[in-house]
């Protein structure tokens, strides 16, 4: 499991004392739940472990238990509503099974087909590139695989929709298995150098809803 700091907060503005919501943005580690509330008979690391977030706070979309990176929180339902809209982009950094191929893209690019609840549904177009060698991310706290088991590959997939393990279900689609998925930014907010674990203070979300 990563090395979390629950005392990891930077503000990134000065508080205003008469804002009424919070924001936050953090670096959500591999094996957590986007959210604070236990499942029933599942003990699963909870957002709540990695900060003393306020009361009413909530995460803005999800990143499932096996999927990192970004994600955004508030105090705000509106501001939650706001940015889960489809014109706010989400990139993501893929590490896929295999030397990926510019056709394969091109399929993930224009849509390809997935089950979401047992129903047939065509993903909408995206943007994909090949990145130029591996990013830079923090080292997962479980180690992918043995690299002897053959090579893979780093992608971007940005999208303007958010089914539930999309991105996991679109490249196992196209014949290429997800090994490591990393949010590296929501609208103009990014990852930057946060590592697992870590939570910034934001004034607000205005560059996330910028258009």
């Amino acid at each position: 499991m990563p090395t979390t700091n629950p005392t990891s907060l930077t503000e990134l503005a000065e508080p205003n004392q008469d804002q009424q919501h919070q924001h936050f943005k953090i670096f959500k580690p591999y094996g957590f739940l986007s959210q604070f509330l236990p499942e029933a008979r599942k003990k699963k690391n909870l957002l709540g472990e990695l900060f003393n977030f306020p009361e009413q706070t909530m995460a803005i979309g999800r990143l499932d238990h096996d999927s990192e990176g970004l994600l955004l929180l508030t105090t705000d339902g509106m501001m939650s509503y706001k940015v889960r809209d489809k014109a706010i982009e989400k990139e993501y950094y893929v590490q896929v099974d295999g030397v990926i191929t510019v056709e394969v893209m091109s399929q993930l690019q224009n849509g390809v087909e997935i089950a979401i609840n047992g129903t047939k549904y065509l993903t909408l177009p995206c943007k994909v590139f090949k990145l130029d060698g591996e990013p830079q991310l923090p080292t997962r706290g479980r180690k992918i695989r043995d690299s002897r088991h053959g090579p893979t590959s780093w992608i971007s997939i940005t999208l303007c929709e958010g089914k539930n393990r999309q991105i996991r279900k679109m490249t196992a689609a196209v014949g290429f298995a997800t090994l490591r998925l990393v949010r590296v930014r929501i609208g103009d907010i990014h990852i930057d150098s946060l590592i697992a674990g870590d939570v910034v203070t934001l004034a607000n979300f205005d560059a996330a809803l910028k258009r």
